[in-house]
C-alpha cells in the first residue's frame, strides 16, 4: 500500500520513459528561459524609470535578477517534477545535459543557502551594533573567531600528519571529473554478476516508485570472488554509468596508529559522501576495496592472524598444487585444468598475510595490537568497523542539530501551558524533522571467504546483497579475448571462430587482466621484430612466458633431449587414451621455471565430481612417463620422482577420502584353476609393484597434519592404494608397449618443434589411432620390471 507521505522527489525508472522525461525537461527549461527573458524589459523599465537608477546599474541589476529568478525556477521544478534516471544510457548528449543541469541546481541551491545565512547572521550583528556600539563588537568578534581556530590548530599539529596520510586515500570523483574508461559492456565473463548489480543500482537511482510499493532499497553490495575476476572493474563501471559521485577508499586506508583516528576517518568519509550526495541530486556511492582489511570478524581482531580455517580437503588440489600453474607434481610438468584447479589457482594469487614464526613474535603482535590497535597489529582495529556499522545505519537519520532545536522549542511551548498544541487541524508545534534526503550506498569488495567477515557487516540493511564473481569459464575467456583483441592490431587468422575457440581452451585459469597482458605482450613481440600485427605464434610465446617465465633455450645433451621428449610423450599418449573427458592443450620440452618440459591438459566440461575410473585414468596419465622410459630404455630416470609423488598422493586420496578401491580382476578370465587364488595372486603382484612405486619420502608427525601419510600408515588402506598404483602402472606400460611407434612419433615431433599447442597437438594425437590393450595378467610379458 502506498505511503501517505509524498517524497520530495520521484525518480522514474531508467529506459524509454526516462528519455522522454529528459526531453520534457529540456522543453520546460527552454520555456522558463523564454519567460525570464520576456520579463527582463519590465524589470529594467521599473529600475531605470521608476527607481531612477543609472543605465549601467539598471542593466546589471536586471541581469542578476533575471538569472536568479531563472535559477529559482529550476529549484522549484526540481522539487515538483520527477528527475530522469540516465543510468547506463548510451546518449552522451543526455548525460552531458544531466551533468549541466545538476550543477546549475547545486549552484543556485548553494547561493540560496548563503543568502539565508547572511540574513540570519546580519540581523544579530546589526542589533548588537545599535545596542552597544562598534567598540564592544570589535572586542567580542576576535575572541569568538580565535577560540575555535586555536583548538583546531592544536589538533592539527598533533594528529594532522597521520590523519592526512589516511585521508589522501579517500578519492572522490564527481561526474565529469574523471573518465574511468570502463563501461558495463567492458566487464566480460560475469554476466550473472552484472545483471544482479544492474538490478540493484537501477533501484538506487530510480527506486522511489519501488519504495512507494512497499519495497526497501538495498543499502550496500558485497562483491565476493577470487583476485582478478573483475570486482574492481565492475565497481568502476558502476561509477561511470551511475552519473553520481563515487568515493573510493581501500580497506587499509582505515588503519591508523592511534586509537580513534580510524573512527574519525570513517566519519569524514561519510560526511564527504553525504555532502556530494546533496550536491548531485541526493545519491552517491562509496566503494571500499579489500574491505576484509577493516571488516573481519571482531573476535579475531587483535590476535595477530586470520580466523582458523578448516582442514577438511575439498579436492586433490588441496594437496597437489605446485608452482604458479598448479601442477599436480612437484617437478611441474603435469598440469590438469579443471574447475577445482581453476578456483584453486585464482585463490593462490591472493597475497597471504605473514604468519608469526615464534612465541615471542606472537606476544609482540598481541602487545602491538593492544597499544596501537589500528596500526602494528595488522588487522585494522575494531573502532573503524564499529563506526562503519554505525554510519551505515544512520546515514539517512534526521540531522542532529535540527532534531535538537525542534525538540527544545516544542518542549518550551509545551512547558509554558499557554500555547495549545493544535488550533482545529493546524499544529502549533514544529513538525518533526524528516530523514535526510540524500542516499549513500556502499559497495565492498573482498577476496576472503564470506564467513571470515563480521556478520554485522554483511547482514541485510548493510552489505546485505552478495554478488559472487566466478573464475572465467571457457566461454567467458572467449568473450574476454573478443574484447581485448578488438583493441589491438592482429593477424586476421586470430578472428576465425576456430582460432578463438582454441585460444579460450589453452588459457584456462586466466583472469581478464592476464588476457589483457598476454595480448599486450604478443604485440610487443611483434613490434620488436618490426611487425605491426601479431599472430598465433606471438600469442603462444606470450602465454608460455607469462605462465612459466622466459624460456631458457639451453642445448641439452642429445640423448637427454630425446629422453625428455619420450617422457612427455608418455604423458600425452596416456592422457589422450585414458582421460576421455579431457584434451591436451600443450606439450613442451623447453625449460621454463625449472621444469625440463611439461604436458598440460584441460577438462572439456565443467565438472564437480569424478568416478573411480576417471581418477584411475589420472594415475595412468601420471605414470605414462615412467612406463615410456621403461619401454624405450629398460629403466627409468630420476625425472619421474615428481610423478611418483603425485600418483602416490592421488591413490591415497582415492582410498582414504573417497572409499575407492582397486579395479576388480576376474580370475576366471585368465586360468582354469581356482578363481580366487588366481585373483589373489594377481592382486598381490599389483600390490608388490605398487609398493615399489609408492613414494615414502614424506611423512607426518604428532604435530603435523598430513592426511596422505595418515592413509598410508593404515595397513589396509596402504594395501589398497598400492594395488591401485600397480594396476595403473601395468595399464600405462602395456599402453606404451602396444603403441610404441606412436609414442616415438610424438617424441620426434616434440624434438623438432620443442613445443606443441592446441589443435596442432590434438590433431597429432588423433592421427595416431591409439588403442588401449587388455593385458593377460597370466603372461609374464604383461608385467613390467622396475
Amino acid at each position: 500500500m502506498a505511503s501517505a507521505a509524498e517524497s520530495e522527489r520521484i525518480v522514474l525508472p531508467a529506459g524509454e520513459a526516462s528519455r522522454q522525461l529528459a526531453d520534457q525537461w529540456r522543453r520546460l527549461r527552454r520555456a522558463a528561459t523564454l519567460v525570464a527573458l520576456m520579463s527582463a524589459p519590465a524589470v529594467f523599465a521599473w529600475l531605470y524609470l521608476a527607481e531612477s537608477w543609472s543605465l549601467w546599474a539598471s542593466l546589471l541589476a536586471t541581469f542578476l535578477l533575471v538569472i536568479a529568478a531563472r535559477g529559482m525556477l529550476d529549484l522549484a521544478f526540481n522539487r515538483m517534477i520527477p528527475w530522469p534516471s540516465l543510468f547506463a544510457t548510451e546518449s552522451s548528449r543526455l548525460r552531458e545535459e544531466d551533468v549541466v543541469n545538476r550543477r546549475r541546481a547545486w549552484f543556485w541551491r548553494f547561493w540560496l543557502r548563503v543568502g539565508i545565512w547572511a540574513v540570519i547572521l546580519a540581523v544579530p550583528a546589526v542589533l548588537l551594533w545599535q545596542a552597544t556600539g562598534a567598540a564592544v563588537l570589535l572586542q567580542v568578534l576576535p575572541l569568538l573567531v580565535m577560540l575555535p581556530i586555536f583548538l583546531i590548530f592544536n589538533f592539527v599539529i598533533l594528529f594532522g600528519p597521520l590523519l592526512l596520510m589516511n585521508l589522501s586515500q579517500i578519492q572522490a570523483f564527481e561526474p565529469g571529473d574523471a573518465e574511468w574508461g570502463v563501461s558495463i559492456k567492458d566487464v566480460r565473463g560475469q554476466e550473472e554478476a552484472k545483471e544482479d548489480v544492474r538490478r540493484v543500482v537501477s533501484l538506487w537511482q530510480s527506486g522511489d516508485a519501488f519504495e512507494k510499493a512497499g519495497g526497501k532499497r538495498e543499502r550496500g553490495l558485497l562483491f565476493l570472488g577470487a583476485p582478478g575476476t573483475g570486482k574492481t572493474m565492475l565497481a568502476k563501471a558502476v561509477a561511470t554509468g551511475f552519473n553520481s559521485p563515487f568515493i573510493s577508499i581501500p580497506g587499509s586506508g582505515f588503519a591508523a596508529t592511534f586509537i580513534g583516528i580510524d573512527a574519525i576517518i570513517v566519519r569524514i568519509l561519510a560526511r564527504r559522501a553525504k555532502k556530494l550526495a546533496r550536491k548531485w541530486g541526493g545519491t552517491s556511492i562509496v566503494f571500499i576495496d579489500e574491505i576484509d582489511a577493516v571488516g573481519m570478524r571482531r573476535q579475531s581482531l587483535g590476535q595477530g592472524g586470520l580466523p582458523g580455517t578448516t582442514m577438511t580437503p575439498s579436492s586433490i588440489h588441496d594437496f597437489l598444487f605446485f608452482g604458479p600453474k598448479g601442477a599436480v607434481n612437484p617437478s611441474g610438468d603435469l598440469v590438469l585444468e579443471s574447475r577445482a584447479w581453476r578456483d584453486r589457482l585464482f585463490a593462490a594469487r591472493e597475497a597471504q598475510p605473514p604468519a608469526s614464526s615464534s612465541w615471542l613474535a606472537a606476544r609482540l603482535g598481541a602487545t602491538a595490537n593492544f597499544m596501537f590497535p589500528g596500526g602494528m597489529g595488522g588487522q585494522g582495529g575494531g573502532l573503524a568497523l564499529n563506526q562503519l556499522l554505525v554510519v551505515m545505519d544512520g546515514i539517512d537519520n534526521p540531522p542532529f542539530l535540527r532534531r535538537v532545536v525542534t525538540n527544545r522549542i516544542n518542549t518550551f511551548l509545551d512547558a509554558i501551558y499557554v500555547v495549545p498544541r493544535r488550533v482545529r487541524k493546524a499544529s502549533l508545534r514544529l513538525p518533526p524533522p524528516r530523514p535526510r534526503r540524500e542516499q549513500v550506498y556502499f559497495i565492498g569488495a573482498t577476496n576472503v571467504p564470506m564467513e571470515q567477515l563480521d556478520p554485522a557487516l554483511i547482514r541485510p540493511g548493510r552489505l546485505g546483497r552478495h554478488v559472487w564473481f566466478r573464475t572465467p569459464t571457457k566461454h567467458d575467456r572467449e568473450d574476454i579475448f573478443d574484447l581485448y583483441l578488438g583493441k589491438v592490431d592482429h593477424d586476421l587468422d586470430l578472428d576465425r571462430g576456430e582460432r578463438r575457440d582454441e585460444l579460450a581452451r589453452v588459457t584456462n585459469g586466466y583472469s581478464p587482466a592476464m588476457v589483457e597482458q598476454v595480448v599486450s605482450m604478443a604485440l610487443t613481440i611483434a613490434h620488436h621484430t618490426d611487425r605491426e600485427e601479431f599472430g598465433w605464434e606471438d600469442l603462444t610465446e606470450a602465454m608460455t612466458t607469462l605462465e612459466a617465465g622466459t624460456a631458457v633455450d639451453i642445448e641439452y645433451v642429445p640423448q637427454e633431449t630425446r629422453a625428455v621428449a619420450i617422457h612427455e610423450a608418455g604423458h600425452a599418449v596416456a592422457g589422450h587414451v585414458y582421460m576421455q573427458g579431457t584434451e591436451s592443450t600443450r606439450l613442451s620440452i623447453r625449460m621454463r621455471g625449472g621444469s625440463l618440459g611439461h604436458h598440460q591438459a584441460r577438462e572439456k566440461e565443467e565438472r564437480f565430481s569424478r568416478w573411480r575410473s576417471e581418477e584411475f585414468a589420472r594415475l595412468v596419465w601420471g605414470l605414462g612417463s615412467m612406463a615410456a622410459e621403461q619401454v624405450f630404455y629398460g629403466e627409468n630416470a630420476t625425472g619421474v620422482g615428481g610423478d611418483v609423488q603425485s600418483v602416490t598422493a592421488q591413490a591415497a586420496f582415492m582410498v582414504g577420502a573417497s572409499a575407492m578401491g582397486p579395479m576388480w580382476v576376474d580370475g576366471s578370465k585368465f586360468a582354469d584353476e581356482n578363481e580366487e587364488e588366481t585373483r589373489a595372486r594377481i592382486m598381490k603382484r599389483f600390490e608388490q609393484l605398487g609398493l615399489q612405486i609408492m613414494n615414502r619420502t614424506s611423512g607426518g608427525g604428532p604435530m603435523a597434519v598430513d592426511p596422505i601419510s595418515s592413509v598410508l600408515s593404515d595397513g589396509d588402506k596402504r594395501r589398497a592404494a598400492a594395488q591401485i598404483l600397480g594396476q595403473a602402472y601395468v595399464a600405462a606400460y602395456n599402453l606404451v608397449a602396444a603403441n610404441k611407434d606412436a609414442v616415438e612419433r610424438v617424441a620426434d615431433a616434440l624434438v623438432e618443434k620443442r613445443e606443441l599447442f592446441g589443435d596442432e597437438l590434438v590433431n597429432l594425437l588423433d592421427s595416431l589411432e591409439l588403442h588401449a590393450p587388455e593385458p593377460d595378467y597370466t603372461q609374464e610379458n604383461a608385467w613390467p620390471r622396475i
